[in-house]
C-alpha cells in the first residue's frame, strides 16, 4: 500500500458519500505523500505539479495554491522526509538508550523499514543531487548535518560510527535509486551485494524493485 493510499484509508467518510473528508493538514500531507513519489522517481527538473496534483487526485490548481510555486513544494516534500527519519531515530534512541549497545542495529533496521515509502528516501537523494542550488542545498546540508547531531550527540555514536551509518545508509539508498533488487534473483553479484548490504532485509529490496 503506498503512503498516499494510507493516508485516504485513514481519513473520515463525509457522510452519505463514498468520498474522504479532508482537513486543509490532511490534505497538505496527502499531497506531500504524492509528491515525495513523483519527486523521488522523475527528480526535480522531471516533476511538474500537475503530475503530482494526478498522483495525490486533486487539482493541479489547488496544489499551486497550498504550495505557490514547484520549487516551494519541493522544499516542503524534503523538510517532511527529514522530520520523519529524526523522529525515527529519536524514537529508537529512546526506546533503546543513549550509546547502547542494541541501538546502532536497531536504528539501522529503522532506516530499511523506511525503504516502505520509495519517496522519503529517494526523494531526499534527489535533494542531495541540487547541493549547489541556492534553495534547496542549504535545506540538505543542514537536514544531513542534523541527522549526525542526533546520532553523535543524542544517540551517543562516535563520530566514526555515526559515519559509517550514513555511509551505509546511503548505499542502501543508491541501491533503492538504481532498483538494483529487479536483478537479485538473476544476477549472483547483485544478490551478493544487496545481501552483504542489508542481509535481513534483502527480500524487501527486491520487491521494491518490482512495484
Amino acid at each position: 500500500m503506498s503512503s498516499v493510499t494510507a493516508i485516504k484509508e485513514g481519513m473520515p467518510r463525509q457522510k452519505g458519500s463514498g468520498a474522504p473528508r479532508m482537513k486543509s493538514e490532511e490534505r497538505r500531507e496527502l499531497i506531500l505523500a504524492a509528491a515525495s513519489g513523483v519527486f523521488g522517481e522523475r527528480g526535480y527538473v522531471g516533476t511538474t505539479t500537475d503530475a503530482v496534483a494526478k498522483a495525490a487526485g486533486v487539482s493541479q490548481p489547488y496544489v499551486v495554491r497550498m504550495f505557490g510555486t514547484k520549487s516551494a513544494l519541493f522544499e516542503a516534500v524534503l523538510q517532511r522526509s527529514l522530520g520523519t527519519l529524526l523522529r525515527e531515530f529519536r524514537r529508537e534512541i529512546a526506546a533503546q538508550g543513549r550509546a547502547t549497545p542494541e541501538l546502532p542495529g536497531c536504528i539501522g533496521r529503522c532506516y530499511v523499514e523506511l525503504l516502505s515509502d520509495r519517496g522519503l528516501l529517494l526523494s531526499l537523494m534527489q535533494g542531495f543531487m541540487l547541493g549547489a542550488d541556492p534553495e534547496v542545498g542549504p535545506i540538505v546540508r543542514a537536514g544531513f548535518l542534523e541527522v549526525y547531531r542526533v546520532l553523535r550527540d543524542e544517540g551517543g555514536f562516535s563520530p566514526e560510527q555515526a559515519a559509517d551509518f550514513l555511509a551505509e545508509g546511503m548505499m542502501i539508498n543508491t541501491l533503492v535509486a538504481l532498483r538494483m533488487g529487479a536483478d537479485f534473483d538473476t544476477d549472483r553479484d547483485a544478490r551478493e551485494l544487496i545481501e552483504g548490504t542489508m542481509p535481513a532485509k534483502a527480500s524487501m529490496l527486491r520487491d521494491l524493485a518490482r512495484t
